[in-house]
């Protein structure tokens, strides 16, 4: 199997009140309830979320952005960029495209950018107010838990049968007789760690994260905890984690205990639950949006 071809948005552009120029993209027809994807990172871009999160635009119209930093987004200098950063960007996409209570999805780094925002909203009334949270895969809301997570994925990455595979291909000669192929190749080993199955790395839409951006905004959150701030928020919420996840999903746990919700989680599933549980993820989505359409829109 081999990353499938996305289609083309029905529509891009570039927003006009933020710092950096953000690159974003609508999918689904206009006039239907609007889902915000935030993709992961931070310092990678929307398309790896593609085409399999596409599911979602047969009944709502979806708006993808690369943040500050990655894709075509990039900054045109080095100053740093903190997670305060991404917050504001996130407001700004919500004015700009008229969103007055955004419906958001987040993965990953973006489940969490969903949760500081949620938690900013709350002391900045200018902020759009969340009218329902899906977090896919969240990464982890503590610095333990990220300590973690960087343990499990070190080891999971020298597994012996990545480090063979890795040792195989460096010794071949398919850099020079295809490269595509060796950078796809180099690209799945790279992310091997993250799936329950690691074959199923190479289903997934390859893509880059610039180091720098990754780098500047983790360092921006210090120390972190952020479960007590979300014990303050009032916000409907569906939590998707995969067994497999390098991630901890006590993490998860506590993310569902704050917001008073029970996490959803998928047996033989690493971090991509959009690749490799497809369907589980959304048998567990698509009931919480559909009874929750309602009060996003009132």
């Amino acid at each position: 199997m081999v990353p499938l071809p996305i289609p083309e948005p029905r529509e891009s552009g570039f927003t006009t009140t933020t710092p950096v120029p953000l690159y974003w993209v609508r999918y689904g027809q206009p006039g239907r309830p609007v889902l915000i994807l935030l993709h992961g990172g931070p310092g990678a871009d929307h398309r790896y979320l593609l085409p399999q999160m596409l599911h979602l635009a047969e009944r709502y119209e979806l708006i993808l952005y690369d943040q500050r930093g990655g894709g075509r987004s990039r900054a045109v200098d080095s100053t740093p960029i903190g997670w305060r950063d991404h917050v504001a960007d996130l407001a700004s996409i919500c004015h700009e495209c008229d969103i007055a209570t955004p419906s958001i999805l987040g993965y990953s780094w973006g489940g969490m950018l969903a949760l500081l925002y949620a938690i900013s909203q709350r002391d900045d009334a200018s902020m759009p107010t969340p009218a329902r949270l899906i977090l896919m895969s969240p990464a982890p809301v503590t610095s333990r838990y990220r300590a973690e997570f960087d343990a499990n994925l070190r080891a999971r990455g020298n597994a012996p049968a990545i480090a063979d595979e890795r040792a195989i291909l460096m010794a071949s000669d398919l850099r020079e007789t295809d490269p595509d192929e060796y950078r796809q190749r180099i690209f799945e080993l790279g992310v091997a760690g993250y799936f329950s199955n690691p074959a199923n790395a190479r289903i997934l839409t390859p893509f880059r994260v610039v180091g720098r951006v990754q780098q500047s905004t983790w360092e921006s959150l210090g120390d972190f905890d952020l479960r007590p701030d979300l014990e303050r928020l009032q916000v409907s919420a569906r939590i998707v984690h995969g067994r497999d996840d390098p991630i901890p999903p006590a993490s998860s746990i506590d993310v569902a205990h704050a917001l008073k919700t029970e996490p959803v989680f998928l047996d033989r599933c690493g971090h991509v639950p959009y690749v490799e549980r497809p369907q589980e993820l959304w048998e567990a989505i698509d009931p919480f949006l559909a009874s929750t359409d309602a009060a996003a829109s009132g």
